[in-house]
């Protein structure tokens, strides 16, 4: 038991959905630390001991003791909260920015920095929807079903991240993002029928953005370019290109010329062979339609 009548040994009765865990290895709990630490001297400021202070919160004091030792990362609601009981004047209220850059996993961070520089976007996936493209359910579905299990605190820290990319699509300027499916992903009942019925729902809707294309890959294709997995060819604003390819462990960024060359001619190749946009809305609402 500490000063602040803190078991930390002991887990507390708190929700999930108050906090993440934080990566020991991620260089961004740096920026959470210090957010511990100006919460803990504006609470002790305020003459409230962890206990009192969780109370007003309504999360327990073990969660308070987390947060306040960096090794748990603050909602933006709690930061929000915080702010109005220890009548901070929006001093710690500001923080969230920090914190919702820092709280999206290391490898993730990189990919929707690369993505927020984005002016054009080529993407193939081979065995579900491009994350861009996913409903918050179907995207936890797919986080749920890995193996080795990820922790409740793990799949909502994936699922946010994901979403919070999904803000390019609204950007300004737009830039231009075409994807390339395989008919497998359409038909494959992620989480259930309602969540494929509704993901199919949302494709539909993303299709009409004007700067978005959405070409389907057939099955029965006899000419596929794309054999070799997932691929994604961006634009960056200074001109420049990257490549992003997964696999099952690894995955990694393509910076060298001559490799990104080869991506984006078979990203083109790609898009020749497939559905055209109008075909593929077509096919999309037949899908739909039988699901």
């Amino acid at each position: 038991m500490n000063a602040d009548g803190a078991d930390e040994s002991s887990e507390s009765s708190e929700s999930s959905e108050s906090s993440w865990e934080l990566d020991p290895e991620d260089e961004s709990g740096a920026v959470i630390a210090t957010v511990g630490r100006q919460l803990k001297m504006w609470r002790e400021a305020a003459g409230l001991d962890r206990v009192k202070f969780g109370a007003r919160m309504g999360y327990g004091q073990n969660l308070i003791y987390k947060i306040e030792r960096g090794t748990r990362i603050p909602r933006p609601e709690f930061l929000d909260k915080a702010d109005e009981i220890l009548a901070a004047g929006g001093k710690i209220a500001a923080m969230k920015d920090d914190v919702e850059k820092a709280r999206h996993p290391k490898k993730v961070r990189a990919l929707a920095k690369l993505e927020s520089e984005t002016v054009e976007l080529g993407a193939y996936g081979n065995h579900n929807l491009h994350g861009l493209l996913q409903t918050e359910e179907y995207a936890r579905a797919l986080y749920e079903m890995r193996r080795p299990a990820f922790s409740p605190d793990e799949v909502d820290r994936y699922v946010a991240a994901r979403m919070a990319r999904q803000k390019m699509f609204h950007r300004q300027p737009s830039p231009a993002l075409t994807f390339v499916l395989e008919q497998v992903t359409l038909e494959r009942t992620i989480g259930g029928r309602d969540i494929l019925r509704r993901q199919l729902e949302h494709l539909l809707d993303i299709g009409r953005l004007r700067n978005v294309e959405i070409q389907v890959m057939p099955t029965d294709s006899e000419d596929h370019a794309g054999m070799g997995g997932h691929m994604q060819v961006l634009t960056l604003m200074d001109g420049s290109k990257v490549g992003y390819i997964e696999a099952q462990l690894p995955s990694r960024l393509i910076t060298d010329a001559k490799d990104i060359q080869i991506l984006e001619l078979r990203y083109g190749i790609i898009r020749s062979q497939a559905l055209s946009p109008r075909q593929s809305r077509a096919f999309i609402e037949k899908v739909l339609g039988e699901t």
